[in-house]
């Protein structure tokens, strides 16, 4: 039986940043993966939706170009291309894990992996794998509602039928309108398909800030989507043709259906420790699943002391950026253990940067404004409109605004919130900013370039003191 320091249970952006990190402090590590590696948001998330979606920007390019001057002809389109090359991308990326592997000595084992004891792995196909300690990272999957909003992976789609259809639908509903809901809205609109998107709360992207979540209602809708909040969807079914669904009790049909209404953790099949297994270590207790999610403390060590849970079979936020932060710091943690390497600093969850890659983007961090204040805090704001940016309406692209919250005492940065172009890739700014502590006065006392999106950042700052240069 093979012997690891560390076994590493999937190999999506926790798990295999996790084994990569283990593996430089000098730690003998192994990576388990059942399917493609790189897990779900490599192959059927993150990655491939933004390759459709960068189909879907090319496409209202095109439909504007005369704007900018330019004679293009809309040929239409090649559905099926689009879907090939979100493949391509997927698959060369997940190349590129089995490279990284490769690179730094870790053994990539092949099967589907479940506990014998809390020092042994179970491995399909392969044998036993003993292990110090192993990190659980298997990810999560498209939550469903059993006889109530379920898929049938032909005429309703959970995410992952929804990347790779075989032809584009005329009509299309989505259930609901959160991130994953609306990113998808985003691009099948945008091909052409009539979208009707379904939020049960009273708006959609509930997660951001109620400013930023109105103005991207506003702009999805001059995009041709139909957007019905506090929307309840019952009865859907699958029919011989398409989608039928009652809707706030109206009875209506599609051509297809996107569930997007959350995921839930791998949890089943691990055969978890429990007190009862016989361990063969120093384990106390046994693991604890609340809600689809393994239990775990601030350095990611399960009711298990030597095994550690990551990324989305921890809980939200499911975010791929957070899962590798989390493996980071999983993997330092257990080497700190083996007096390899200093103790790791826990994450600061109220500073995990969202991102939403529809058209206009939206991306925040921190505080909304109704949370702040909630909190207890007396808060500024400061607000810059892409209409007033001289980049923006160079790009074709005046729709935005950049929104800047502080604390009015301490000039503490509390939450920012971004829609229009580039917003994620401007939002990391504000995501060092609280890093580091920053204030008001430091952003205040920056120069930033010109002519960029980013100046934006600036201008938001100046407005929150009623300095505003251009606006």
């Amino acid at each position: 039986m093979q012997q690891y320091d560390v076994v590493v249970i999937g190999s999506g952006p926790g798990g295999y940043v996790a084994a990569i990190r283990a593996s430089q402090l000098g730690l003998k590590v192994a990576i388990v993966e059942r399917a493609e590696m790189g897990g779900v948001c490599l192959n059927w998330g993150c990655i491939p939706t933004k390759a459709l979606l960068k189909a879907a920007e090319l496409k209202r390019a095109v439909a504007h170009a005369a704007d900018f001057g330019l004679k293009v002809k809309d040929e239409g389109l090649d559905f099926a291309k689009i879907i090939g090359r979100s493949r391509d991308v997927a698959a060369q990326l997940s190349k590129g894990i089995s490279f990284l592997m490769k690179k730094n000595k870790i053994e990539v084992i092949k099967g589907e992996a479940k506990f014998k004891t809390d020092k042994v792995l179970e491995v399909a196909g392969v044998g036993e794998v003993g292990f110090g300690h192993a990190i659980i990272a298997t990810g999560a999957r498209a939550k469903q509602i059993p006889g109530v909003l379920e898929a049938d992976g032909k005429h309703i789609w959970t995410a992952r039928e929804a990347m790779v259809p075989a032809e584009l639908p005329a009509t299309l509903l989505i259930i609901v309108g959160g991130a994953i809901g609306v990113e998808f809205a985003s691009f099948y609109a945008a091909l052409g398909c009539q979208v009707t998107l379904c939020e049960a709360q009273h708006r959609i992207v509930p997660a951001e800030d109620e400013e930023i979540s109105a103005l991207l209602h506003k702009a999805l809708e001059k995009e041709g989507m139909k957007i019905l909040i506090n929307a309840k969807v019952a009865n859907l079914k699958a029919t011989k043709t398409g989608v039928s669904a009652d809707i706030n009790g109206k009875a209506e049909s599609f051509d297809r259906a996107i569930l997007a209404i959350g995921v839930v953790g791998n949890v089943e099949g691990l055969n978890l420790p429990t007190p009862q297994m016989g361990h063969s270590g120093k384990a106390s207790g046994g693991m604890v699943v609340e809600k689809g999610a393994i239990v775990v403390n601030d350095y990611y060590q399960t009711g298990v002391p030597h095994l550690y849970a990551i990324g989305d079979v921890a809980g939200a936020p499911w975010l791929a950026h957070v899962a590798s932060h989390e493996g980071v710091i999983a993997a330092e943690h257990i080497a700190h253990t083996l007096g390899k390497g200093a103790k790791p600093h826990p994450m600061d969850y109220t500073n995990i940067p969202g991102c939403t890659y529809c058209t206009p983007q939206v991306a925040s961090t921190g505080y909304t404004e109704a949370a702040a204040k909630e909190a207890g805090h007396k808060v500024k704001v400061g607000r810059f409109n892409y209409q007033a940016n001289g980049k923006a309406l160079a790009m074709g692209e005046p729709v935005g605004l950049v929104k800047v919250i502080f604390d009015e005492a301490t000039g503490a940065l509390l939450g920012a919130h971004i829609i229009g172009a580039e917003a994620t890739e401007m939002i990391s700014t504000f995501v060092l900013g609280r890093s580091m502590e920053a204030v008001e006065a430091d952003f205040l006392h920056a120069c930033l370039p010109h002519p960029t999106l980013s100046e934006m950042i600036g201008e938001a700052v100046l407005n929150s003191e009623g300095r505003a240069l251009n606006a």
